[in-house]
């Protein structure tokens, strides 16, 4: 009867051993919960950035408005009839 607990003993030991180092562990449960929150800010933040990207590609297609201001402000565009003014700060 005592060879009965010993092993009941031994079998209880290592299944505690692998519920808390073991794979599947609750110390990788956790890591991969943090891994996982990590990675869902992320793909949020990207989602917004996405979303940003979106609505320009959107506003480009929409009209010659867009476009026009874009190469006003990127590339010096003047309209045909316009007066150019550079001030300088002193």
């Amino acid at each position: 009867m005592k060879w009965l607990w010993a092993v009941m003993v031994v079998l209880v030991l290592l299944l505690q051993v692998r519920l808390w180092a073991g794979e599947g562990s609750f110390a990788q449960v956790w890591s991969l919960e943090d891994t996982i929150a990590t990675q869902r800010a992320e793909n949020a933040e990207l989602g917004v950035r996405n979303e940003r990207l979106y609505a320009e590609v959107r506003n480009l297609r929409s009209g010659e408005g867009a476009i026009e201001e874009r190469a006003r402000i990127n590339l010096g565009l003047i309209a045909e009839g316009e007066t150019f003014f550079l001030v300088v700060d002193p």
